[in-house]
């Protein structure tokens, strides 16, 4: 059984940086895609980011030149920077990995 563990998020002034880390333990065979979700209450769940077992990246384009995805295929772990973070940010920020696995979230709010 495949199990996600986020760390990071918390809460951030406008302009700030906060690192989401997701790390996949278990019965693990060659992840391909990883990246990151994020939802905000009443709307839905939205692709922040998304990094192949090959290194191509691709991003929201509200996100892009402010955050930077990552990862470390022999830790199985994937990470997002997110350097000036604005209100808008403020979400439910989930890891996913291909094809439907999910973490339990981690809040972010961005807030002075």
């Amino acid at each position: 059984q495949v199990q996600l563990v986020e760390l990071g998020g918390g809460q951030a002034q406008p302009g700030g940086s906060l690192r989401l880390s997701c790390a996949a333990s278990g019965s693990i065979f060659g992840i391909n895609a990883m990246g990151w979700y994020r939802q905000v209450p009443g709307n839905q769940r939205e692709l922040v980011a998304i990094i192949t077992s090959g290194g191509s990246t691709n991003y929201v384009e509200s996100v892009k030149g402010r955050f930077t995805i990552s990862r470390d295929i022999a830790e199985n772990t994937v990470y997002l920077q997110m350097n000036s973070l604005k209100p808008e940010d403020t979400a439910v920020y989930y890891c996913w990995v291909y094809p439907d696995l999910w973490g339990q979230g981690t809040q972010v709010t961005v807030s002075s």
